[in-house]
């Protein structure tokens, strides 16, 4: 016990030393935007690229687990092939990956260089506090779904602008979620629903960058888990709601669930099915473990029971060859 706060203390030490050392042999804009790189690819490409894999190659063991069944398939059938659409999507979303981080560089570049600005991300050698951190994850999230609900809803799903008919010929031109479709869409709507409610709460609260490096981090996670398409995820009372809304968004062409969380969509009228806001999302989740648990209890209860009977049988059988 004695060695765990010890331990504790010069991991961040070290970490301490790690980030100072880059932090003063690098540029900030070069150490913001290769930061944020590093996290999407460790925390977006890698596990979105490894679901498409498993996939594509094997289709008939992933249509088992996926929620949408063939239709959740990036090629749409468990016999089918990837085609040009497919690579189309993948490429696209990738290049719509690089088109964010050139805009955070572009926007960084502008504010110091052209303006005499601070950054809009702090790339400092102090480190928040664990609570500051905290408290910026919390606020940047809901600055996140309220900007997310609002551009997508009324910007990107408004039939009186043209980002409409781009959103609708590219992101809903999709069957349903699948890995590596988070960030495909037109560039225009996707710096407009993906880029912009990711980086205007980091830049409203100024985040230091280690505190944007784990917003980050939360919001590739989730991104990569809602749009997997499959039915089991990890911490599945909140992403497990949140991946079906968003399937629900996809598969109804966009007539509601513009919103993660599902708060705003309960509050302005545009849920579409299934469980409307978080906390209905945390009552299945608890029900079904409940459900789980008292399966278990009564196959363990009948065991027992068996156990017992063959017990009871066998002594009868005894006192009989006695008698």
């Amino acid at each position: 016990m004695f060695f765990v706060p010890f331990t504790t203390s010069l991991n961040f030490l070290f970490f301490w030393m790690t980030w100072t050392t880059l932090v003063l042999s690098h540029p900030p804009l070069k150490v913001e935007l290769f930061g944020t790189l590093a996290v999407r690819i460790i925390f977006y490409l890698v596990p979105s690229l490894f679901f498409f894999l498993f996939d594509a190659l094997l289709p008939s063991a992933s249509m088992s687990i996926k929620a949408q069944g063939n239709i959740g398939l990036p090629s749409g059938h468990k016999r089918k092939r990837l085609g040009r659409v497919e690579v189309k999507i993948v490429a696209w979303s990738l290049v719509n990956i690089l088109l964010g981080l050139a805009a955070q560089g572009a926007i960084e570049h502008t504010l110091t260089k052209t303006f005499r600005f601070r950054s809009a991300i702090k790339v400092a050698v102090s480190l928040p506090y664990p609570w500051a951190i905290t408290i910026d994850v919390v606020r940047g999230f809901i600055v996140r779904e309220i900007l997310n609900y609002s551009l997508h809803r009324f910007i990107l799903h408004n039939q009186r602008l043209p980002l409409e008919r781009l959103h609708n010929s590219w992101y809903h031109g999709l069957r349903a979620p699948w890995p590596l479709t988070a960030h495909y869409d037109h560039p225009i709507c996707y710096l407009v629903w993906k880029f912009l409610p990711l980086y205007i709460p980091a830049a409203i609260f100024r985040f230091h960058m280690t505190t944007y490096m784990i917003f980050l981090t939360l919001v590739s996670l989730e991104e990569t888990f809602t749009h997997s398409g499959y039915v089991s995820l990890p911490m599945d009372i909140f992403l497990g709601g949140m991946a079906r809304r968003t399937e629900l968004h996809v598969i109804s062409g966009g007539d509601g669930n513009y919103g993660a969380w599902g708060v705003l969509d309960w509050l302005g009228g545009s849920t579409v099915g299934g469980s409307e806001t978080i906390e209905d999302d945390i009552q299945e989740g608890i029900a079904e473990y409940d459900i789980d648990d008292k399966i278990r209890k009564a196959v363990e209860d009948a065991r027992t029971h068996i156990k017992e009977s063959v017990a009871k049988e066998g002594n009868r059988g005894k006192t009989r060859r006695r008698a």
